[in-house]
């Protein structure tokens, strides 16, 4: 992020602090972009096998089991990525842009003075409410997220402990969502962008080259080291989904986009902080892993990503004034870092 668009974003912050305005949801903001699930009684493995082995068993399919790598190992985290093929028979009709509604993430991850282990989702409606706004059939599609979310709190029920239920912050109303552009005056590091504007063009093919940038893409993210939690260059592969005829779903990550989307989210929290806990943000790893979509459109073949900046706000919003100025560069060295291995001859 240059200078200019540095400056902006803390002025745009700045207006929130002194205003004395606040990023934490208004009472009636009430859907979660995540929802916390589960307070098991067992251990972190015993908890895992026992959401595994439900989502194995659920009809859902289950992708990829990604280990996230929380800063000094201080606590566990660990994402599952499944799709609902109801869910995605409903969509079939939709635009392909769509498809990020169609990625659902479970996490597992342990919190608290006590490292009790928890679960949660990435809340489906909340995430239909972005991406099918414009639908024909917008009620349908909630509907349809919202048996697949069932399906999952199903699926886990057998999990030893309480169920919980509860929607986790960043909390917003419907009407936020459909229109979602980011949060407050920090829209504007936004470019006040609803989701389709988000999604940021790589490349532009014929559509006659869809599986051969599919197979492109695919190999270059699969070729793609990592470094450690400093080095943003690189990206790991987690899974590749094929969702229908006319989309793909890449998920990536990296051990920098993972401590700092850990790191943005526990910096300045106090509830669930301590010292045998000192990362709470574990809480929001359900917004991994981060997309990159092959999509035909038209008559063209287009490789996107979103905007790092509206994502951020999308699922971390709840961090507060301090932790975004704080990690004002982080969207823009994720975003090169996607661009980088994708646009690498």
């Amino acid at each position: 992020m240059n200078f200019e668009a540095k400056a902006v974003f803390q002025a745009a912050l700045a207006v929130i602090f002194v205003s004395g305005g606040s990023v934490a949801a208004a009472a009636d903001d009430d859907i979660g972009i995540f929802e916390t699930l589960h307070e098991s009684s067992v251990s972190f493995e015993e908890t895992s096998a026992a959401v595994e082995s439900g989502l194995r068993a659920s009809g859902l399919t289950l992708h990829a089991v990604h280990d996230v790598r929380v800063p000094e190992n201080a606590q566990q985290a660990r994402v599952y990525v499944l799709t609902s093929p109801e869910y995605m028979a409903a969509a079939a009709g939709e635009s392909p842009r769509t498809i990020s509604a169609q990625i659902l993430r479970v996490a597992v991850y342990t919190f608290g003075d006590d490292l009790k282990t928890f679960v949660n989702m990435a809340n489906p409606r909340a995430h239909a409410m972005v991406y099918y706004v414009d639908s024909d059939d917008y009620d349908g599609m909630l509907n349809a997220a919202g048996t697949a979310a069932q399906t999952i709190r199903d699926a886990i029920s057998a999990v030893p402990g309480a169920a919980l239920g509860i929607q986790q912050s960043p909390l917003r109303s419907e009407k936020h969502y459909n229109k979602y552009k980011g949060d407050g005056p920090a829209r504007m590091m936004a470019k006040f962008r609803r989701f389709e504007k988000s999604q940021r063009p790589i490349s532009e093919g014929a559509v006659a080259d869809f599986a051969d940038t599919v197979s492109m893409v695919s190999a270059k993210l699969a070729a793609s080291t990592a470094g450690d939690a400093e080095d943003e260059d690189g990206l790991e592969l987690v899974t590749q989904i094929s969702l229908g005829e006319n989309a793909v779903y890449f998920g990536v990550t990296s051990p920098y986009i993972e401590s700092k989307m850990v790191g943005i989210n526990s910096r300045f929290r106090s509830d669930g902080k301590s010292e045998k806990a000192p990362y709470p943000g574990v809480d929001h790893v359900s917004a991994l892993p981060t997309e990159v979509l092959v999509i035909k459109e038209d008559d063209e073949t287009l490789v996107l990503h979103y905007g790092q900046m509206w994502r951020m706000q999308l699922y971390f919003w709840d961090s507060g004034y301090r932790a975004f100025t704080a990690n004002v560069g982080v969207p823009s060295a994720v975003f090169a870092a996607i661009e980088g291995v994708l646009e690498e001859e």
